[in-house]
């Protein structure tokens, strides 16, 4: 049977992956929803225009919007399906693709409310990752070694209840 933290990296994995796999494809076209579609366009144009370095390197609100979809396709579909090592880099990405994200929508002033499902997305994935990349469990001392009563003990009790050093 799986252990209980296999379970909690998988769900989290697949959960996260098709939720970025959604999002991606609503920046990417307007076939999912047409609102959505165009409030996305919206804002990544709020969001050049408040960045006016994005501009100078070239990257306009089309670019910058079809990237980060793109982006977020990948790596979700890398998160649902690709077991391993891929996961935990496509995690990373989509973290730090989240935490840009929050950053944009600071620097344009949204309130909490337009962003709230990016921070709390953010910490799930900061959640699975730490949860994924902590070592397994290692067996106990004891087992290793065997029964207790073959291994010495630096202290014993004595019959009457003393302490007695060996």
């Amino acid at each position: 049977m799986a252990s209980p933290r296999t379970v909690t990296i998988v769900a989290l994995s697949v959960a996260l992956g098709l939720f970025f796999v959604f999002m991606g494809t609503i920046k990417l076209t307007p076939r999912l929803s047409k609102d959505a579609y165009s409030e996305m366009k919206r804002a990544y144009k709020s969001y050049v225009r408040a960045l006016p370095l994005l501009k100078k390197m070239g990257i306009n609100s089309i670019l910058l919007r079809k990237s980060i979809g793109t982006l977020e396709v990948a790596c979700g579909i890398v998160m649902t399906l690709v077991p391993g090592r891929p996961k935990d880099v496509a995690n990373f990405f989509l973290l730090l693709l989240v935490l840009a994200v929050l950053f944009f929508h600071q620097l344009v002033g949204d309130p909490l409310k337009r962003y709230a499902h990016a921070l709390v997305f953010g910490i799930l994935l900061t959640c699975r990752l730490l949860i994924a990349r902590k070592p397994e469990d290692r067996p106990s001392e004891k087992s290793l070694l065997g029964n207790a009563e073959e291994k010495p003990s630096l202290y014993e009790k004595a019959p009457q209840g003393k302490v007695k050093v060996s």
